[in-house]
């Protein structure tokens, strides 16, 4: 009895210790960029162009390929 209450307290900490915890991140907020007028085709510049604006990152989107800034609202 002693043996299988000590498997099952084990086997309950190895499946609860292996469980992987998930960070609360903020909501991203999306602005157009001000100064990325033409198409954007490279997600890289995009990024580079709205931190230059004061964002965190950027990234391409839509139909019409605009790039989109990001930041944490």
């Amino acid at each position: 009895m002693e043996n299988k209450t000590f498997a099952a307290i084990f086997l309950f900490l190895v499946l609860f210790s292996s469980q992987k915890i998930i960070g609360i991140e903020g909501r991203m907020c999306q602005s157009k960029s001000h100064h990325f007028k033409h198409m954007c085709w490279s997600d890289h510049n995009c990024a580079i162009i709205c931190r230059n604006e004061g964002f965190s990152g950027g990234r391409c989107r839509g139909f019409h390929r605009r790039c989109y800034c990001t930041r944490l609202c």
